[in-house]
C-alpha cells in the first residue's frame, strides 16, 4: 500500500526550542558539535574537541566534562535507564578510541564522570572513519561498523573493565550504512550496507556461520533503525519503507523519494526525505552513504510520522533547510536542523486526535486507533456510538446498529430504541434488543417490546429460538406478553424451563384449557408442588375430568401419592413426513423431571421389535414405584373441592375411609360427611333410588364400627327429614324416651305403641308417658284401643305410679272415663286391702314376739335361774363338778370349756349367733354414716318409702351420740 494513499493527519503541536541560556543556544548551532544522543532525562552532546556537555529538560547545561583528549566525538550513546554513557572518538591517523562512562560515579581526580573502561577500536590496521555503532543494553557486546564495510564486535565486561576481545565478523566491499542487535535466544546482529541487508549470529546457536543475506538492496546512512516494540528492524530505500525480522523481509509500505534518516517514536516511524533528483545522483554509491549533505541543490527536507499499524501520517511538514538528526526524549520527538534549529514535536492528546478524526468522519479509524492505545470500554463505546450515529444519518441503518451492539454495555438504551422505532427498522430494534436480554441489561419494557415485535412480524420462530436461547429476560413479562399474544405453549415452555409450576397449570387451564394435560402435569410433581395446585383447580378439573381428578385425590390423601411415569410403547405405524413445528418441540429442551419423556422407538425389523407394555403391566410397574413420603393433610381439607360433584364426593370418601391408618376425628368427618351426601342425593331422588340411598344413610348408623358425632346426625336427619335416621342414633345413645317423645309430638299413634313395645321392657317410665299421650286426645285415645289396659297393668303391676297419680293422670284431659279404668281401681283397691291386712298381722305378731322378748329380759336380771341339766352341753356326759351354766340354759364340764381363769366366758353354742348378731349390727352403725349409698339406693328403688322406712331402722336417721 502506498503512502500517498494515506490519511494526512496533524497529530502533533510543533514548537521552536528556544533555550534561555544563549551558551546552551550556540551549542546546536556550533560547528564543533559532532554528535548528540538522548536518554535518562537528558541530551548529550558530543564536540569534535573532545567534550560532552549534559542538557538537562529546561535545556540548561547541567554537566560538561572532557570525555578524549584527542579527536572528535562522533558517535556518543547513552544506555537508557542507566547511567552509563558510552563515547568514541576518531582521528583518522589513529585507530578510535571507544570509553564507558559512569554519570553516577565521579572521578576523584578530574570531578567528572568516572571512566569504566576504555580501548581502542580496531579495524585491521585500516583508517577508515565508523559509519555505525551499536551496543547491548548490558554493554556485554557492541558492533562496529566502518566505511570500509567492515564490522568489528566488542565482547567484555566493559562496566568492570575487567578485559574486552575484538573480532571482526564481517568484511564487505561496500560501506557499512547501519548495525542493529535483536536479542533473543540468539543475539543476531543485523548489517546493512549500500548494496544489501544481512544478519549475523554473534551468540547462541548458529554463531560462527557466515552472515546471512536478507536483501540484495541495502540502504543509505541513517536509514536503519530497530523497533524497540517488535524488535524487527526498519530500513527506509527511497521506494519504500521495509521491515526485516529473523526470519527475512516482512510488510513494506511504498514511498518514493530519496531517504534522509528514519528513526522511531513509541509505534509511529519518523521518516526524513528530500526532493527527488535525477536518476545519476539517486544511484551515486557516494549519495547513500555520506546523504546528501554534498549536494548544494537539497536546501529542503520533508519530515513525517507514519503509523504503520493503521496506516495513516500523523505529521507531515517540509523544512526549508536540512535535518541533521531526530532524538525523542521527555515524552516528545525533538528535530535538529543543519542551521541549529532545534524543533519540539509534541503529541496531541488522544482526544484531540479524535476530535480531528470526527471531524472528517474517520470513524472507523478513530476506533482502531482509540483499541491500539488501550482506552476502556466506556471510552470506545463512545466512539463507536458517534460513528453509528453518523451511519443511521446516511440511512445505512444496519452498519449503524452493528455500531451500537458493540457499544451496548454502557449505552442508555433508550437512545438508540427511539431511532428505530419507525416500523421499517423493526428487525433492526429486534436485533438491539435481543442483544440487550444477551447482555443481561433489558428491564421489563424491553422484553415487552420485543416479544411485541415478534408478535407484530407474527414470526414464531424468532420468538421459539429467543425464549429457548436461555437468555436473560424478565420471566414474568415474558409469559405475559406470550399469554397475551395467544402463544400458550411458548409461556408454557418459559414457565416449566423456570420451574414455575403454579404457572404452567395456571396457564393450561385458564388460557390453553388443556384439562387433561394438567392432571397429568400435576401428577408428576413432588407432593410438595402437586397438592397447591390440586387443590386451587379442584372444582375446574372435577368440573372437566371428575373420575381422573377423583383418583388423583384419593391416591394424594390415601397416601398412595406416586410419581406418574411414562411406559414405552409400540410404535404402530412409521413417523409421518413433514417438519414438525418448533413449538412442538420445546418439551426437548424441558431439563427432567419437569417434563414428561418421550418414547420414540425405531422402526421394527427382526432384530429390533419394538417393546409394549399391557395395561396391566403398566399398573404393576407403577405399583412396584413406593409412594412418596409426605404428610397426608386431613381429609376434611378436600370436601370443598367437591361441592356440585356428590358422586365423585362419594367415591373419595369411601375410598379414604379404607384407609387403615386414620386418626378417629378424620374418620367421624368422613362417615359424617358420607351420611350428608347421602341424605342429600336421597333428598333429590324418588322411589327406588331414594329408598336406595336412605338404605346407605341408614346402614351408616347402623353399623357399630362407624362413629360419628350423634348431634350431628341428629342436625342432619333433621335437616332432612330422615325420621329413620333420628331413631337410630337415639336407640344407640339410648336416648328411648326422646325417640317416645318425638312419635308423641307428632301424633303418631302407632309408632308410639311400636316404641312402647319395643323400648318399654328397658324403658318403664314410657307407659306412665303413653298413659299421658293415650288420654291426651280422643283421637289417640281411639287409636290405642285395647293398649290403654296394658299400659295401666303394667304401671299396676311394677308399681309406675300410684294409682292417685294415675287417677290424676286420666282425669287432666276429661278424655278417658271411669269405665274405661273401672276393672283398674277395683283391682288397686282389693290390693290394698289385702295389703293393709297383711301388715296388721305382721305388726301383731312384731309386737307379741317384742313383748316376750322383754319379759323374759325382765326375769333374767331380777329373778333366779334355776338349771336343771345334768348332761354336758358340750360333751354330753353327766355333770360333776366343777360345773358352768349359762343364762341361756346351757351347762358344761368346765373341762370342756377349754377356758381357764377367763371370768368372761360365752356360751359356745350361743356364740356363733351373737357374733352375727353383733356383726350386723356394727354394720347398721357403720352403714349409718355413708349417706350417698342410701342415696342410690333410694334412687333406684321402686318402692320409695319402703327403702327409706329400711335404712331409718338401720339407724341412718338417728341423732349421733353426745361426746
Amino acid at each position: 500500500m502506498a503512502l500517498t494513499s494515506w490519511k494526512v493527519f496533524n497529530f502533533f503541536d510543533v514548537s521552536e526550542v528556544k533555550p534561555a541560556d544563549s551558551e546552551c543556544a550556540s551549542l546546536f548551532n556550533s560547528p564543533e558539535l559532532s554528535s548528540i544522543c538522548s536518554g535518562s532525562d537528558n541530551i548529550f552532546l558530543g564536540s569534535s574537541d573532545g567534550q560532552v556537555r549534559i542538557l538537562s529538560s529546561a535545556f540548561k547545561v547541567v554537566r560538561t566534562f572532557h570525555a578524549h583528549h584527542s579527536g572528535s566525538i562522533t558517535h556518543i550513546k547513552q544506555i537508557d535507564r542507566t547511567s552509563l554513557l558510552i563515547t568514541v572518538s576518531e582521528d583518522l591517523s589513529n585507530e578510535p578510541v571507544l570509553k564507558v562512562w559512569a554519570l553516577d560515579k565521579p572521578d576523584k581526580k578530574t570531578g567528572g564522570p568516572k571512566c569504566l573502561s576504555s580501548l581502542n577500536v580496531s579495524n585491521g590496521r585500516k583508517q577508515f572513519p565508523i559509519s555505525a555503532l551499536a551496543t547491548l543494553d548490558n554493554v556485554s557486546q557492541l558492533a562496529v561498523g566502518f566505511a570500509n564495510g567492515s564490522v568489528t564486535v566488542i565482547r567484555g565486561d566493559l562496566i568492570n573493565d575487567r578485559g574486552a576481545k575484538q573480532r571482526t565478523v564481517f568484511e564487505s566491499e561496500e560501506p557499512i550504512t547501519g548495525v542493529e542487535f535483536r536479542e533473543g535466544p540468539t543475539t543476531t546482529l543485523y548489517l546493512a550496507t549500500t548494496g544489501r541487508i544481512l544478519t549475523l549470529t554473534i551468540s547462541g546457536r548458529g554463531q560462527g556461520q557466515p552472515a546471512k543475506n536478507l536483501d540484495d538492496n541495502g540502504c543509505g546512512l541513517g536509514c536503519m533503525t530497530v523497533d524497540s516494540e517488535s524488535g524487527d528492524v526498519l530500513v527506509a530505500r527511497d521506494d519504500a519503507i521495509y521491515f526485516y525480522g529473523v526470519n527475512g523481509r516482512g510488510p513494506s509500505y511504498a514511498y518514493e523519494g530519496p531517504k534522509q534518516l528514519v528513526s522511531t517514536f513509541g509505534d509511529l516511524v519518523a521518516l526524513v526525505t528530500q526532493p527527488r533528483t535525477d536518476a545519476a545522483s539517486k544511484t551515486s554509491i557516494l549519495r547513500k552513504f555520506v546523504g546528501s549533505g554534498a549536494d548544494d541543490r537539497y536546501r529542503s527536507s520533508t519530515f513525517a510520522l507514519l503509523d504503520t499499524d493503521l496506516k495513516y501520517v500523523a505529521h507531515t511538514e517540509t523544512l526549508t533547510s536540512q535535518i541533521r538528526t531526530l532524538f525523542a526524549e521527555w515524552g516528545d520527538f525533538f528535530l535538529l536542523t543543519l542551521d541549529g534549529k532545534l524543533f519540539r514535536y509534541h503529541e496531541k492528546s488522544l482526544n484531540q486526535k479524535l476530535e480531528i478524526l470526527y471531524q472528517r468522519d474517520l470513524y472507523v479509524l478513530a476506533i482502531n486507533l482509540a483499541q491500539k492505545v488501550g482506552v476502556d470500554t466506556s471510552q470506545r463505546n463512545v466512539i463507536l456510538r458517534r460513528y453509528g450515529d453518523y451511519l443511521h444519518k446516511k440511512g445505512d441503518y444496519d452498519t449503524a446498529m452493528q455500531q451500537y451492539l458493540k457499544a451496548i454495555d454502557n449505552t442508555e438504551p433508550s437512545q438508540v430504541i427511539r431511532k428505530f422505532l419507525d416500523a421499517q427498522r423493526i428487525n433492526n430494534l429486534i436485533e438491539y434488543l435481543e442483544e440487550l436480554h444477551e447482555h443481561d441489561k433489558a428491564t421489563v419494557d424491553h422484553t415487552t417490546l420485543l416479544l411485541n415485535c415478534y408478535a407484530k412480524l407474527k414470526d414464531t420462530d424468532k420468538l421459539e429460538t429467543f425464549i429457548k436461547s436461555g437468555t436473560n429476560f424478565d420471566l414474568e413479562t415474558a409469559i405475559a406478553m406470550c399469554r397475551q399474544g395467544g402463544y400458550y405453549d411458548q409461556a408454557v415452555f418459559l414457565s416449566k424451563k423456570h420451574g414455575e409450576h403454579d404457572r404452567v397449570v395456571d396457564i393450561l387451564i385458564e388460557d390453553s384449557q388443556k384439562y387433561d394435560e394438567v392432571i397429568d402435569y400435576i401428577h408428576r410433581h413432588e407432593p410438595e408442588v402437586a397438592y397447591p395446585n390440586l387443590m386451587r383447580y379442584a372444582r375446574v378439573l372435577l368440573e372437566h375430568c371428575p373420575d381422573q381428578t377423583t383418583q388423583l385425590f384419593i391416591e394424594y390423601y390415601t397416601g398412595q401419592y406416586r410419581l406418574k411415569k411414562d411406559t414405552p410403547v409400540a410404535a404402530t405405524q412409521a413417523a409421518s413426513g413433514g417438519a414438525t413445528s418448533a413449538v412442538q418441540n420445546l418439551a426437548s429442551f424441558i431439563p427432567l423431571p419437569y417434563r414428561q419423556a418421550t418414547v420414540t422407538p425405531s422402526p421394527a425389523t427382526q432384530d429390533n421389535q419394538p417393546l409394549s407394555l399391557s395395561t396391566e403391566e403398566a399398573a404393576a410397574a407403577a405399583k412396584a414405584d413406593p409412594p412418596r413420603e409426605y404428610k397426608v393433610p386431613r381429609p376434611r381439607t378436600a370436601f370443598s373441592s367437591f361441592v356440585d360433584h356428590p358422586d365423585q364426593f362419594i367415591v373419595f370418601l369411601e375410598a379414604c375411609l379404607d384407609k387403615a391408618e386414620m386418626d378417629e376425628p378424620d374418620r367421624i368427618d368422613l362417615h359424617t360427611t358420607l351420611f350428608e351426601i347421602c341424605l342429600d342425593i336421597a333428598g333429590n331422588k324418588t322411589g327406588q333410588e331414594k329408598q336406595k340411598w336412605e338404605t346407605k344413610a341408614k346402614t351408616l348408623i347402623d353399623d357399630q364400627d362407624i362413629s360419628m358425632d350423634a348431634s350431628n346426625v341428629l342436625l342432619l336427619s333433621h335437616l332432612s327429614d330422615f325420621g329413620d335416621g333420628t331413631v337410630l342414633v337415639r336407640e344407640q345413645q339410648g336416648l328411648r324416651f326422646d325417640i317416645f317423645r318425638s312419635y308423641a309430638s307428632v301424633g303418631d299413634t302407632a309408632s308410639v305403641i311400636k316404641a312402647l313395645r319395643k323400648y318399654g321392657p328397658e324403658e318403664p317410665q314410657l307407659y306412665p308417658a303413653a298413659l299421658a299421650y293415650f288420654t291426651s286426645s280422643p283421637k289417640a285415645l281411639q287409636e290405642a284401643g285395647d293398649e290403654l289396659d296394658i299400659v295401666l297393668k303394667r304401671i299396676d303391676e311394677d308399681g309406675l305410679m300410684a294409682p292417685l297419680q294415675v287417677i290424676q293422670t286420666l282425669s287432666t284431659n276429661a278424655v278417658a272415663t271411669m269405665g274405661m279404668v273401672k276393672k283398674y281401681l277395683r283391682e288397686t283397691i282389693e290390693r290394698e286391702r289385702k295389703e293393709i291386712s297383711n301388715n296388721r298381722r305382721l305388726i301383731e305378731s312384731y309386737r307379741g314376739e317384742t313383748d316376750a322378748k322383754r319379759k323374759e329380759m325382765d326375769e333374767l336380771g331380777t329373778k333366779p335361774a334355776v338349771f336343771q341339766t345334768r348332761r354336758c352341753s358340750a360333751c354330753g356326759g353327766s355333770l360333776d363338778l366343777p360345773t358352768v351354766h349359762f343364762l341361756c340354759k346351757h351347762s358344761f364340764h368346765q373341762r370342756c370349756l377349754n377356758h381357764v381363769g377367763d371370768t368372761d366366758v360365752e356360751c359356745p353354742k350361743c356364740a356363733p349367733t351373737n357374733n352375727n348378731i353383733r356383726a350386723f349390727r356394727k354394720a347398721q352403725e357403720d352403714s349409718a354414716d355413708r349417706h350417698d349409698m342410701f342415696q342410690d339406693t333410694l334412687q333406684r328403688s321402686r318402692d320409695k318409702f319402703g327403702t327409706i322406712s329400711e335404712f331409718f331402722g338401720r339407724g341412718v336417721m338417728a341423732a349421733p351420740p353426745l361426746e
